[in-house]
């Protein structure tokens, strides 16, 4: 039986996990997710579903738990989003 994948949300800059083709980040101001997860009808896509779920539920209470939380965190500015001043005008 595998491990199911865990992070500290909004503990580090440093964590990440993988379920499936999903990439689940961790950021000390957010917690970011990338990709696909097919959650198929057996049982590896209940073992995904619930490593997905776990995840989550942690997200969740980390969340509940800080009395102080803001209405919203600055989006993340993109990498490479620096202008530039065009060379050719």
């Amino acid at each position: 039986m595998s491990k199911t994948p865990t992070i500290k949300p909004f503990a580090n800059e440093s964590e990440a996990v993988t379920i499936g083709e999903m990439s689940i980040e961790n950021h000390t101001d957010r917690v970011s997710v990338f990709g696909e997860l097919d959650l198929t009808r057996d049982k590896a896509g209940l073992r995904n579903a619930r490593a997905l779920r776990s995840i989550l539920d942690s997200v969740v209470r980390e969340l509940e738990a800080d009395k102080d939380l803001p209405n919203q965190v600055p989006p993340v500015e993109p990498e490479g989003s620096d202008t530039v001043d065009n060379p050719f005008s």
